[in-house]
C-alpha cells in the first residue's frame, strides 16, 4: 500500500519531496554502477541508461497525454479514452521492443559493447514501460501524487537494489545484468495500478472536437519528446560512437553529473502541466505557475553550476572517485548547458499544457542543431560540451523571445482561454 499522506502535506508537496528522494536513488545507482564498474565498463552501463532516458521521453507522450485528457474528460469519455490509449500503448511498447531485440547485434556494432544480450533483455521491457507511462499518466491527471510518487519509489529502489545485489554475486557480463535489473525494475513500476475501468474490446467514439484536440496533442507532444530525446541523450550516443571506451565512460560521469538540475526540474513539470491544463480550462490566470517554477529551477541552476565551478575536482571525485577526476575541469561548463535546457524545458511545457505548439518545432530545430554541430565539431570533450552551450544558449533565448511577445500580443492571453 502506498505511504498515507500527513494532513499538513499536501499531495503535490508529498511528490516534490518523494521526487526528490527519486532523483537521489537514481543518483546513487549510477554513481554505484560507476564506481564499481570502472570507466570502461561503465561506458557500456551508460548506453543502457541512455537508452532507458530515451525510452522515458518517447513514453512521456502517452503519459502527457494520459494526464491531460483525465483533467478534461469526465467519467464515460474519460474511460473510452484511458481503454484506447493502453491498446495503443501497448501496441506500440510490442513493436518498438520487438524492433530493438531483432536488431540487438546492430546496436552492438554500432555503440561498440561487449555485449547484444543487454539490448535483447531491454527490448523485452520496453512494452512494460509503455504500460506503465500510461498508469502513471492517469495517477499524475487525477492528482493521485501519493500513488504517483509510490510508482516512482518502487521502479527506483528495485532498479537500486537488484543491479547492484547482481552486480556483487555475479562478476561477469556486467551489462546483462545492469539490463536484467531494468527489466524487472519496470515490472515493479507498475504498482500500484490505477483503478479506472478499463474495456479493450469496447470501441470508443469520440466526438470530432475531442478527437481532433486528441490527435493534435498527441502528435504534438511526441513531437516534442522526439527533440528532448535528441537534445538530452544524443551527446552520450554519439561520444560512445566518436571517442574509446574510456574517455567515453568519462564523458558519461560528466553527464550525469551535470544533468542533475535537469532531473529536479523534472518533477517540476509533472505538476506543472495539470495544474496549468486546470486553471486555463477554468479560465483562471496561469502565469503565476510558471513563474513560480522558473524561479525555483532558476536558484536551483546558479547553486548548482557555482558549486561545480568552485569544487569540480572535489564533486568528481566524492561522486564516481579518483579514476574519473580528468574530466572534472568541464563540469561546470556542461551543467550550464543543462540548465539552460531545463529553464527553457519549462517554457516549453507550459505552452504545451496551453496548446501553443510554437515552442515545440523552436526545441526541435536546436535539438537537430546540437547534434549536427557535435557531429562536425568532435575533436575533444570540451570541444562537444562548448557546442551544446551554445545551443541551449540560443534555445532559451528563443524561447523567451517567443514568451515576451505571445504575453504581449493583444489578441492572445496567456492567462485565461
Amino acid at each position: 500500500m502506498p505511504i498515507s499522506l500527513p494532513k499538513k502535506i499536501s499531495s503535490e508537496h508529498w511528490f516534490m519531496l518523494s521526487a526528490l528522494v527519486v532523483n537521489a536513488g537514481n543518483y546513487a545507482y549510477n554513481l554505484i554502477l560507476g564506481r564499481i564498474l570502472g570507466p570502461r565498463q561503465f561506458a557500456d552501463a551508460a548506453i543502457l541508461i541512455t537508452l532507458l532516458l530515451v525510452l522515458s521521453f518517447v513514453a512521456m507522450t502517452f503519459q502527457l497525454a494520459t494526464a491531460k485528457f483525465s483533467v478534461l474528460f469526465e467519467a464515460e469519455i474519460l474511460s473510452g479514452f484511458v481503454s484506447s490509449i493502453y491498446k495503443y500503448a501497448s501496441l506500440i511498447g510490442i513493436l518498438l521492443g520487438a524492433g530493438i531485440v531483432v536488431t540487438a547485434t546492430q546496436f552492438q556494432s554500432v555503440f561498440n559493447t561487449e555485449s547484444h544480450t543487454m539490448f535483447v533483455l531491454f527490448g523485452i521491457g520496453v512494452p512494460l514501460y509503455f504500460i506503465m507511462s500510461v498508469n502513471r499518466g492517469v495517477l499524475q491527471g487525477k492528482n493521485r501524487f501519493g500513488k504517483l510518487a509510490f510508482t516512482y519509489q518502487t521502479e527506483m529502489l528495485s532498479r537500486l537494489i537488484i543491479t547492484v545485489s547482481l552486480l556483487l554475486l555475479f562478476n561477469q557480463n556486467s551489462s546483462v545484468l545492469v539490463a536484467l535489473g531494468i527489466l524487472v525494475s519496470l515490472i515493479f513500476g507498475l504498482f500500484p495500478f490505477a483503478k479506472e475501468t478499463i474495456n479493450f474490446k469496447k470501441v470508443t467514439a469520440f466526438s470530432q472536437e475531442h478527437s481532433s484536440h486528441i490527435k493534435k496533442f498527441f502528435w504534438l507532444t511526441a513531437f516534442y519528446e522526439l527533440s528532448q530525446i535528441v537534445i538530452n541523450n544524443s551527446d552520450i550516443l554519439l561520444v560512445k560512437h566518436y571517442f574509446e571506451a574510456y574517455e567515453a565512460g568519462l564523458y558519461a560521469s560528466l553527464a550525469l553529473i551535470g544533468r542533475v538540475v535537469y532531473f529536479v526540474a523534472w518533477m517540476f513539470v509533472m505538476i506543472l502541466l495539470p495544474k496549468v491544463v486546470l486553471l486555463h480550462k477554468e479560465g483562471k490566470p496561469t502565469l503565476p505557475v510558471l513563474s513560480k517554477y522558473v524561479l525555483y529551477i532558476g536558484i536551483l541552476a546558479f547553486c548548482i553550476v557555482l558549486a561545480c565551478y568552485l569544487f569540480p575536482t572535489t564533486v568528481v571525485q566524492l561522486l564516481f572517485g579518483s579514476a574519473y577526476v580528468s574530466v572534472a575541469h568541464l563540469l561546470w561548463k556542461y551543467a550550464i548547458a543543462t540548465s539552460l535546457f531545463a529553464i527553457s524545458n519549462i517554457f516549453a511545457y507550459y505552452f504545451l499544457s496551453l496548446d501553443v505548439y510554437i515552442p515545440v518545432t523552436l526545441s526541435a530545430v536546436l535539438g537537430v542543431a546540437q547534434v549536427a554541430l557535435i557531429v562536425f565539431f568532435h575533436d575533444s570533450l570540451l570541444q562537444v560540451v562548448m557546442v551544446q552551450v551554445y545551443a541551449m544558449a540560443v534555445l532559451l533565448m528563443v524561447q523567451l523571445i517567443y514568451f515576451f511577445c505571445f504575453s504581449n500580443t493583444s489578441n492572445t492571453s496567456i492567462y485565461k482561454t
